[in-house]
């Protein structure tokens, strides 16, 4: 019997066994503008969608920018009684396709993201999910940290489609006024939303207060947000050396450097430089592999901080480890054949499939949540599942991703995407991508 066959991940992503079909959750931002609403609402979904939990962003100013594309601040003045009236039907639209969104079936998580900066607002939304039977998840975020405002205003004065094309500083100064709109008529949650579930970030989480939160997923989103910060950093991702193993074609096992995986690790010091201000250091994670811990060490020698995570091994292959594709496809061709109709739920005989590498991989990204400057030195697959969660990559495409050998992945989260950036060391080495069908007959 193929071990796809009965040996599917086919439980709720969380294991907890639940009946999802009963979860409807409106997660509501909430806060002033450069808090960093949109940048947690869109991660809230990517890690969502990352565990298998389908989740979408409704996000008001989209509605609002078909009607008008790039006001002013003067429009957010709540004097101007069109301005008014157009973010009012705005918020209606993007609440209404919301909940016909969940009567379709099509997912239970909704994100609503807005400022959504008043009590009756506030209100309203429940009221609306309510009668549907829609739990709320009220989430602000509340900073006074001016140098993080600034950092959030200047991210968004570059990346916000209502600054598309003006000149930075008058965006930035057009924005400060938007700001000043909101702060005029903002109630932050207090106790007169008892009543409400909710939990508040207060200066990039350093302090959080939850409300009636009483169930499993709202549970986890909270975990998520508790260790999520809206700080600009980047995460640095390169897979080890080659090594003896890719040059002989073969998966898993615990091989040494090849002598060109061997020149990378002495030349990833200064390729990494290339990619971090001066005097920046970066904590060094790798897996407990010789490989990556062997590719590290010279950066460990420059950086002086080097964490091994057994999280962060290679997908373990069972009883295909220390195999070419060739010897797989010839010993077990319906099981190559399974691994190559649905690679991502694929468990290997005795082993793990990429879905399993994912619910190992979650610890993981919480601490890269937490964290600033992390490099991380690890393989293929693990490299696949983490950078699926950075860029959004549907499930059944990130096990085919190409990631090669001797090149370093910069990853900076922002409020409307992460931008990726690549260096590729002048060092030869073997291609260990296979396409769908090959054997991969390595070079």
């Amino acid at each position: 019997m193929s071990p796809v066959e009965g040996d599917i991940c086919t439980k709720h992503p969380f294991g907890v066994g639940m009946q999802v079909d009963d979860i409807r959750i409106c997660v509501v931002m909430v806060g002033l503008p450069a808090r960093g609403k949109s940048f947690i609402a869109q991660k809230v979904v990517r890690y969502l969608d990352w565990r298998d939990i389908p989740a979408k962003v409704f996000n008001v100013g989209n509605y609002r920018r078909a009607d008008t594309p790039q006001p002013t601040a003067d429009f957010f003045d709540t004097s101007n009684t069109e301005g008014e009236r157009l973010r009012r039907a705005a918020a209606e639209a993007a609440v209404t396709d919301m909940l016909e969104w969940f009567h379709q079936g099509k997912g239970i998580i909704a994100v609503l993201d807005a400022t959504n900066s008043t009590k009756d607002r506030r209100r309203w939304i429940q009221e609306r999910c309510a009668a549907d039977n829609v739990a709320t998840l009220f989430v602000e975020s509340k900073c006074d940290d001016e140098s993080l405002i600034m950092q959030n205003v200047m991210d968004v004065k570059t990346t916000s489609p209502d600054y598309k094309g003006l000149d930075p500083e008058v965006a930035a100064k057009d924005f400060r006024d938007r700001i000043r709109k909101y702060e005029l008529v903002y109630e932050t949650i207090d106790e007169d939303e008892a009543d409400m579930t909710y939990v508040k970030l207060i200066n990039v989480a350093s302090q959080t207060v939850i409300n009636r939160v009483h169930d499993y997923m709202q549970s986890r989103i909270v975990y998520y947000l508790m260790n999520l910060h809206i700080k600009p950093r980047s995460i640095w991702l390169s897979r080890h050396g080659e090594s003896m193993y890719n040059l002989e074609g073969k998966i898993g096992g615990d091989a040494d450097l090849s002598p060109r995986g061997e020149a990378y690790a002495r030349s990833l010091p200064s390729l990494v430089d290339q990619s971090i201000e001066p005097g920046q250091t970066l904590t060094v994670w790798t897996s407990t592999l010789r490989r990556t811990i062997q590719t590290a060490r010279y950066l460990v020698d420059k950086h002086g901080r080097q964490l091994p995570w057994k999280a962060l091994d290679e997908l373990d292959s069972g009883v295909c480890d220390g195999l070419t594709y060739e010897d797989i496809e010839a010993k077990y061709p319906e099981d190559f054949k399974a691994r190559d109709d649905d690679k991502y739920n694929y468990r290997y005989r005795g082993g793990e499939s990429y879905r399993d590498v994912v619910v190992r991989l979650e610890p993981i990204i919480m601490e890269l949540e937490r964290n600033e400057d992390i490099l991380i030195v690890t393989h293929q697959a693990i490299l696949r599942c983490i950078y699926a969660y950075f860029m959004n990559v549907p499930q059944e495409r990130s096990p085919w991703m190409e990631v090669p050998l001797h090149t370093v992945i910069k990853l900076t989260p922002r409020a409307y995407g992460t931008i990726e950036e690549r260096w590729k060391a002048d060092i030869p080495a073997v291609s260990t991508f296979r396409t769908k069908g090959s054997s991969a007959k390595h070079q």
